[in-house]
């Protein structure tokens, strides 16, 4: 991912191929619907930076299970992120032409087809995680429970809920990060959960370190995008740029401003990193992932 960070590169080294085999296994080529499947792998299969899957790939070898154990939860929550993309996207949501440098779904094929394409997206991540790999039973509750109540009403879809009654209006600090931590912060503190428990042991004290590293680096994420919204162009984000601006939108940087903003960010960081540090080298891919966040470009 990032020559400044070897135990990320090699963690993603070994996680991507993985990932990318398992989403060109697990999202039909062909379908009862060929425009429906053409619609799910455009928009699952087009790259992107692959975070939250390098999280549940991270958390599991940080559990101590072999890599092919996230192959499938790591997969499910790729297809929830894709999913929330093709419908922030829509005209109804962001109303964006543009994703990941190419046009977004519904502009690919169309509004109806990018809606369908979503709905079995989501459909197909928590039937992954109810069929497929070889998990105990509690396993796959734990894991469809904790991604349900990441992507649902006490999470995702609530924060992007309060992301678009907040258009045109200024927000608290306080306001924004909860809107931050449900809209964002969940899902990413959800695939370190899934990774653990792909893991299949009995560990408590590692599970609430990475939530408290999970909810850290959610907030760090948000304010870096926020960051990114404003600094960087258009070809260089694969998005367009301003568009928190364009909707009116509160961001961290429009109250904080950008230098408090970035210094937000490196705290962040840090409290990440701090919750694993009595993990020792085998939390390093995690920990330089929470530093990678921080300092993306795009």
């Amino acid at each position: 991912m990032a020559s400044n960070f070897p135990a990320l590169d090699q963690l993603g080294e070994t996680s991507r191929a993985r990932l990318e085999q398992a989403l060109d296994t697990f999202v039909p080529a062909a379908s009862a619907a060929p425009r429906l499947s053409q619609a799910m792998r455009y928009a699952a299969l087009s790259g992107g930076k692959r975070i939250r899957p390098l999280l549940v790939y991270g958390a599991a070898q940080l559990a101590g299970a072999e890599p092919g154990r996230a192959d499938v939860p790591a997969a499910a929550v790729e297809l929830i992120h894709a999913y929330s993309l093709v419908h922030d996207d829509l005209p109804a949501m962001d109303d964006d032409d543009l994703r990941r440098g190419q046009p977004t779904c519904h502009k690919a094929f169309d509004e109806a087809t990018a809606i369908l394409a979503g709905d079995t997206l989501h459909t197909r991540a928590f039937e992954l995680l109810a069929n497929s790999g070889h998990y105990r039973a509690e396993t796959r509750i734990a894991m469809i429970r904790h991604l349900c109540q990441a992507a649902g009403v006490d999470g995702m879809a609530a924060g992007q809920m309060q992301d678009m009654l907040a258009q045109g209006q200024q927000q608290t600090v306080a306001a924004l990060e909860e809107m931050h931590y449900l809209k964002t912060g969940r899902l990413i503190t959800a695939s370190l959960q899934l990774g653990y428990f792909a893991a299949e042991v009995d560990n408590a004290m590692l599970l609430d370190d990475l939530n408290r590293f999970g909810d850290a680096v959610g907030l760090a994420f948000q304010i870096q995008d926020d960051i990114l919204d404003i600094t960087a162009g258009t070809e260089q984000l694969g998005k367009p740029s301003g568009s928190d601006q364009k909707l009116q939108k509160s961001t961290f940087p429009s109250l904080l401003g950008l230098e408090q903003s970035q210094q937000r960010a490196q705290e962040l960081c840090e409290k990440a990193q701090q919750a694993l540090a009595g993990y020792g080298e085998r939390a390093q891919p995690l920990q330089q992932l929470a530093q990678y966040i921080i300092s993306r470009d795009h």
